[in-house]
């Protein structure tokens, strides 16, 4: 596979999500990523649905190659740092400090490598009186602000899918391709530090300037109030989403696709202020239309008025939507032991060019052997040096 990091290698010795996410997002655009795993065992999210092929570890580990070494291994430790001495970038996710006893702490790391971007992400940062605690997905998601948003009061649960490590992952790689793009102009390597905190705090970023600007301490129903924003159940108990935003014409044309133009006359819903005031009054009467009607045909009638619009899918529907499939989203390879691998390809296309290869993420030390072999005589290798010209 090919793309714009061709010829980037990037040295992975990351567990669960965040540390994968990185080297993920930088594998789909096409670096060499291997992947350092211990033997035996290898990546604890291998095993999250029993095997070493879970759903978990699947989502997060396509298009990278797999080594298994343990570093307190003298002759591991050697491979190890011959990695180290080709790679471009290294990313770990241990808890402060770990690294370090793992031997892998960036002062050693850069010994053999000055080029090197050193990527550490921990939960609360590196330092400081929480950077010992530890973290996953609901921990920072709480920590940062962003739980209670999405928390109902009625009935407190954790939902939806693993936000902050996914992010923390995504702001890591953010990070990298910058010290990627300064490294072509100073030769310097650089150290990257996020932490799933701060990644938290950012993706966050629309409460805490509304609490910096306004001291407005937002609550799970301020944006939807404001953005106005619904999720309604139809007559065949399916769920469409409207926002509706601030433009008078969606609203219009809502009207219109209701049968009911007199709304604008109630002085409760006459303009955006006092719809914005009167939210919950105008989600128990478009609760009452939507449902006398199914969801396709609430569509039709929408689509036809031009307004903001989308059926509430669940998975399997969104695969079969005209649009997913028109963009090619569901790409899919084979890998030889474990059989068919299905995924979402990489969303951003250069030159009108669709992510469409992938390789499907590798059994623990599927590489390895071949690994070795490239260290051992260098011609073999797929990836350029750290120390050579781009």
């Amino acid at each position: 596979m090919s793309g714009v990091l061709d010829g980037v290698r990037v040295i992975e010795q990351g567990t669960f999500i965040t540390g994968p996410a990185a080297g993920m997002i930088l594998a789909d655009l096409g670096a060499d990523v291997i992947k350092v795993e211990q033997p035996e065992t290898g990546d604890p999210f291998r095993a999250f649905k029993g095997g070493l092929y879970s759903p978990h570890f699947q989502t997060y580990n396509r298009n990278k190659r797999s080594i298994a070494l343990n570093t307190k291994n003298a002759d591991d430790l050697a491979v190890f740092d011959d990695l180290i001495r080709s790679a471009d970038v290294y990313i770990q996710n241990f808890r402060p400090g770990a690294a370090e006893r793992l031997g892998a702490g960036e002062a050693r790391l850069r010994a053999l490598n000055p080029r090197l971007i050193y990527c550490a992400i921990s939960g609360f940062g590196q330092t400081g009186p929480a950077a010992q605690r530890p973290s996953y997905d609901t921990v920072a998601q709480a920590a940062s602000g962003y739980l209670k948003l999405l928390v109902n009061p009625a009935d407190p649960r954790v939902v939806g899918p693993a936000v902050a490590d996914a992010m923390t992952g995504y702001y890591a790689a953010f990070g990298i391709l910058g010290a990627l793009y300064e490294r072509e102009r100073t030769g310097a390597g650089r150290k990257v530090e996020v932490s799933m905190l701060e990644a938290m705090c950012h993706f966050n970023l629309d409460a805490f300037t509304h609490y910096l600007s306004e001291g407005e301490v937002m609550g799970p129903f301020s944006r939807p109030s404001v953005s106005q924003s619904y999720v309604l159940r139809c007559g065949d108990d399916r769920w469409l989403a409207l926002h509706m935003s601030s433009p008078e014409k969606f609203w219009q044309g809502l009207a219109e696709a209701m049968g009911r133009p007199d709304i604008f006359s109630d002085p409760r819903f006459c303009s955006r202020e006092a719809r914005i005031h009167h939210y919950d009054d105008l989600i128990a009467l478009l609760r009452s239309v939507f449902a006398t009607d199914t969801r396709e045909a609430w569509c039709a009638r929408l689509a036809a008025q031009d307004v903001p619009h989308a059926p509430m899918y669940d998975t399997d529907e969104v695969l079969a939507d005209p649009q997913v499939r028109h963009l090619e989203l569901e790409v899919g390879a084979r890998h030889p032991q474990m059989g068919p691998f299905r995924t979402i390809r990489f969303p951003v296309s250069f030159d009108g060019r669709r992510a469409f290869d992938i390789q499907p993420p590798p059994v623990l030390d599927e590489h390895g052997e071949a690994i070795r072999s490239s260290l051992q005589h260098p011609d073999a290798g797929t990836s350029t040096q750290a120390g050579d010209d781009r």
